[in-house]
């Protein structure tokens, strides 16, 4: 019986170890917005880096952080793998592209739309999916340590897409009604309402995991 029990339990970790993966990955990408958090709410101060003064706070500042350290922290991963996932590359031309127009034309209109447009971006990749190749996106991603029905994956796959079509909505929404939380929503919003989706997917998956016939103990 306790053999049976450390089995099981072993099952569902392994079962667990895509979503824990995805947690972890959300918190490494969370690092830059935690620094172009930190500094977007600094007072704006005078600030002089070898004879050249800079304002340091304040939005502008802000995303040269979020640029610098984007730039660090998936370079630090890119040295480490060997390679970026497609959504890494991404989130990185994105935050590179949207940074640098906000800091060229000084204007935070383009950073408002960096996570709409990165979303919806997501959003069609999954949906394409469906009419591309013989896998859904969400299968390509973690088929390698789950086994669904096919049913079930179309099921996930519909669910990401929705999930990326209301978080790009959302924040969309926020940034241009809430001149004053918006930062606070793009930073802390869409961490919260992804933890919870994925919290949300493990519940769904543990449903339909125990009845699968290749997660059954081996005979000796």
């Amino acid at each position: 019986m306790e053999e049976r029990f450390r089995w099981n339990r072993c099952l569902l970790l392994c079962r667990h170890i895509p979503i824990l993966a995805a947690i972890v990955k959300q918190f490494i990408d969370f690092i830059p917005l935690l620094l172009f958090f930190i500094v977007y709410k600094l007072d704006p101060r005078p600030l002089e880096v070898a004879g050249h003064s800079f304002e340091f706070g304040g939005i502008y500042s802000a995303t040269a952080m979020l640029i610098v350290s984007s730039l660090v922290v998936y370079g630090a991963l890119f040295l480490r793998q060997r390679k970026l996932e497609k959504g890494q590359w991404l989130t990185l031309v994105a935050c590179l592209v949207f940074g640098g127009l906000t800091l060229t034309f000084h204007s935070e209109t383009f950073l408002k739309w960096k996570a709409p447009v990165v979303n919806w971006l997501f959003a069609l990749g999954f949906a394409g999916s469906h009419f591309i190749g013989d896998r859904v996106l969400i299968k390509r991603i973690m088929g390698h340590a789950l086994t669904l029905p096919d049913a079930i994956w179309t099921r996930l796959n519909l669910a990401w897409i929705a999930f990326f079509l209301f978080c790009g909505a959302a924040n969309l929404f926020v940034a241009f009604t809430f001149q004053d939380f918006w930062v606070d929503f793009k930073v802390f919003g869409s961490l919260g309402m992804t933890v919870i989706f994925l919290v949300a997917q493990g519940v769904y998956l543990s449903r339909h995991l125990h009845d699968d016939p290749s997660t059954s103990k081996p005979k000796d």
